[in-house]
């Protein structure tokens, strides 16, 4: 038996295991669920729990359609698994030398792109589960990467040779190269993709103007590494995870006040494993989530800035936990091998 642990004000939730197979629904409307509660869901049952990775999962996505979550281990592979029915892995994609700490699906679902501690960015053919295109100057761990919303096919990685590099998939090699003193760990790309958002050991977060190669701004405000970024579906906002044990949530609109830092979330916990634990939004921007070392997966109210749940079920660090871009579910990975998709 599963409980979900309220916050104030909440009522607990239970959430019985996988139901028997005979009973389950492929229909688009949920069934209720066995205590007669309403689903809220099409998951087969309020919990999937996902199991075939060899090692920690350090990062998973839901596909933009909702129809797939990829997961990336320290087993040096990627996992394609369906969201309906039974969650079976379909597909592996192998060809990384070490761990996958990072992965992205492209804006149309088609490719997946990989950042991994064998110095490479890859991007992934879904499709044929074959890598395309695998980039490889950075000369250290590639930490995170990031692929653009829109416009030209452009990708930005992140590493531990203090530089981030921006990649475009129709060219050879690296079209710039972003060089700063300290260990990059996270990256991300502006709504527009005229800017870069790099995070690192020093704690400040650079923007960079690609068109003059240069910081625009920093933002200052974490007082230790930042472990994962995510700009909001509406990309006003960017919101970051640091091993100060804050999330925060900072104004990138183009006029806003010098402090850009408007939301800090706390209550999630970073220990001595230092994971890069990520971060990410509900698709309407009125959530948040984040992975934390005390084994639970945080969700909080982006505006009250209140913890709204806390879920148990991993047996050790959450390192990623994601909303489905249409559904009521939450996935997590871990460091227990375990991914779990939950209705909410």
């Amino acid at each position: 038996m599963m409980q979900f642990a309220p916050s104030e004000g909440e009522t607990a939730l239970s959430i019985v295991g996988p139901r028997p197979m005979e009973l389950s629904t492929h229909s688009a409307r949920p069934a209720p669920g066995p205590n007669g509660k309403q689903r809220t869901s099409s998951l087969e049952s309020p919990i999937m729990l996902l199991t075939g990775h060899q090692s920690a999962i350090y990062t998973m996505k839901f596909n933009p359609a909702g129809t797939v979550v990829a997961s990336g281990s320290h087993d040096k592979e990627i996992f394609l698994w369906n969201v309906l029915g039974e969650c079976k892995n379909f597909m592996v994609l192998k060809g990384h030398k070490n761990a996958v700490l990072d992965l992205h699906w492209t804006t149309d679902g088609s490719q997946i792109i990989s950042a991994s501690p064998d110095k490479t960015v890859g991007a992934w053919d879904v499709e044929t589960g074959k890598r395309i295109k695998k980039m490889a100057e950075h000369s250290s761990f590639v930490n995170s990467c990031h692929p653009a919303r829109r416009g030209p096919p452009l990708i930005v990685s992140g590493s531990d040779d203090g530089t981030a590099k921006l990649w475009d998939m129709r060219l050879r090699g690296a079209i710039q190269t972003f060089p700063d003193k300290y260990q990059i760990t996270a990256v991300s790309f502006s709504d527009a993709s005229d800017k870069i958002f790099t995070g690192g050991i020093d704690n400040d977060i650079k923007v960079w103007d690609l068109r003059k190669a240069e910081v625009m701004m920093t933002l200052q405000g974490h007082q230790d590494m930042i472990t994962g970024m995510s700009l909001s579906p509406d990309g006003s906002y960017l919101l970051t995870n640091g091993m100060d044990c804050k999330l925060c949530i900072w104004d990138m609109r183009p006029y806003a006040p010098q402090n850009r830092c408007v939301k800090i979330m706390e209550g999630h916990q970073h220990n001595f494993e230092k994971n890069l634990l990520k971060c990410s939004w509900s698709p309407d921007g009125s959530k948040v989530t984040a992975g934390s070392s005390d084994r639970m997966v945080y969700v909080w109210d982006t505006t009250s800035r209140r913890i709204l749940y806390m879920l148990p079920g991993h047996t050790g660090s959450v390192n990623e936990s994601v909303f489905h871009p249409t559904e009521p579910i939450i996935g997590s990975c871990g460091s227990d091998k375990q991914i779990y998709l939950g209705e909410i």
